[in-house]
């Protein structure tokens, strides 16, 4: 199945949930609207074959109170990280991608996910000798008593209060922390 066909679902989702959705924060809006251009060259932009960059998805888990949020030193570049990656042919949405990503990398069972996202990051990577990749994120958050467990795409998983991230911390991680609260305080009131 070509790259085409297998991402035709979620490049349509993305398009669509990129084009509804109000930013949280100017550069969000200037990444969003990059993002929207990039998926303009079609269903191939999804892949990481791409070599101009490929639209990934990621989650700031928050446990189900929001004192805490899990992040992962990342194996490949020894940063703390919120959970995420690659699209793969089966994702049929951009938030069901980061679902996986998020339960794959952190072990947990039950988690759930705020359908709208949070952020819009763009930011070089190794990917196919130097790409970019056009990061969608959303909140996730962890059942009570979740417990997690380390995947091989980590060094370690760790729980840390909003406002006490660990070091080394990657790039535009932390602008997740306000947002994600936010949705979570949505999630509570609804």
């Amino acid at each position: 199945m070509s790259d085409l066909t297998a991402y035709a679902d979620l490049h349509a989702d993305a398009v669509a949930a990129l084009s509804r959705w109000t930013a949280t924060s100017p550069a969000a809006a200037a990444h969003r609207d990059r993002t929207l251009t990039l998926l303009a060259a079609g269903p191939m932009a999804m892949g990481r074959a791409h070599r101009p960059g490929h639209v990934t998805a990621s989650a700031l888990v928050l446990d189900s109170t929001g004192d805490r949020v899990l992040l992962c030193l990342h194996g490949k570049f020894r940063r703390w990280v919120q959970l995420g990656g690659h699209c793969e042919p089966g994702d049929r949405t951009l938030a069901a991608a980061a679902l996986r990503e998020a339960t794959e990398e952190s072990g947990i069972a039950g988690l759930t996910l705020d359908p709208d996202p949070i952020d819009v990051d763009i930011h070089p990577v190794a990917c196919q000798g130097g790409s970019l990749h056009y990061d969608v994120r959303y909140a996730v958050f962890a059942p009570a008593g979740a417990t997690e467990r380390v995947s091989d795409e980590s060094e370690a998983l760790g729980w840390f209060p909003p406002d006490e991230l660990p070091e080394p911390l990657a790039d535009a991680t932390a602008q997740l922390v306000a947002p994600a609260l936010s949705a979570l305080a949505r999630r509570a009131a609804g």
